[in-house]
């Protein structure tokens, strides 16, 4: 009877532990793959595809999955020191954008796709902001930010990445640039309102003249124009003046009279 019941506790501690033992296996077999991820299934060491998303059954010891995000992934590049064209020292980071395409691709053709477009990053903002001058590098940055894209799109595509967009984030300029930049644009400035002011001067000559022709062609017209000069000056004065008199002023009363009837007529 003793020896019954220790074949039978025995028993139930080896049903035990082989229902744990096949729960861990069945658990191991089943992996869920979210909406944004692929995994890519090896088996045996030979790769067998990109599965998901959803429910992927796998052979538990044999299968070995490698889970990959497709979602856009963003890294910064480190500030790198590097001379323009123009010979100015300048530092740069920037900031890139990118996402998996063929997971496959990522997974079997470089190690690690991260690490790999980061160095590649790196190496290509030092060559294309080392091929512009200062002036273009400060004016034209979308066109270099465009010029980097297509460069790091062009060398990972073999590697299934797709590099969405590239931002140069900061340039920091030498302390001595800096005041000799900020010389140039007061002379700049300084030129510019000395071209107005000669536009201006040149604007009032021309119609002055324009003035003395029309004053040349009519005196009473040169008359009455000096008669309101003076009536300006006197209000704001507070004086009189007296005007020489002579027969051309009743001349003058007479053409102003006539003129202004005409006007009333009209």
């Amino acid at each position: 009877m003793v020896l019954t019941l220790q074949v039978g506790f025995g028993t139930i501690i080896g049903i035990v532990l082989l229902t744990l033992i096949l729960i861990i296996i069945l658990a191991s077999a089943i992996r869920v793959v979210r909406e944004y991820e692929r995994a890519v299934i090896f088996r045996l060491g030979r790769v067998i595809g990109a599965k998901g998303p959803g429910l992927v059954l796998l052979v538990p010891i044999i299968d070995v999955p490698r889970i990959i995000d497709l979602r856009i992934l963003t890294f910064d590049v480190p500030r790198q020191r590097i001379v323009t064209r123009d010979n100015v020292t300048v530092e740069v980071d920037a900031v890139v954008y990118m996402r998996v395409e063929d997971p496959m691709a990522a997974v079997l053709r470089v190690r690690d796709f991260q690490i790999a477009t980061s160095l590649l990053a790196q190496t290509t903002l030092r060559d294309v902001i080392g091929q512009v001058e200062l002036d273009d590098l400060l004016a034209r940055r979308d066109e270099l930010n465009k010029r980097i894209q297509i460069i790091l799109d062009e060398a990972t595509e073999p590697w299934g990445i797709k590099v969405t967009n590239v931002s140069i984030r900061d340039v920091v300029i030498p302390e001595s640039m800096q005041r000799a930049m900020a010389k140039q644009a007061e002379a700049e400035r300084e030129r510019r309102s000395r071209v107005i002011m000669a536009e201006g001067e040149l604007l009032a000559a021309q119609k002055m003249a324009d003035a003395a022709a029309a004053y040349a062609t009519n005196p009473y017209a040169m008359r009455l124009r000096e008669l309101q000069t003076w009536a300006e000056i006197a209000r704001e004065k507070n004086l009189i003046i007296v005007t020489e008199g002579g027969g051309s002023l009743g001349s003058l009363i007479g053409v102003t009279r006539g003129v202004s009837e005409q006007s009333g007529r009209k």
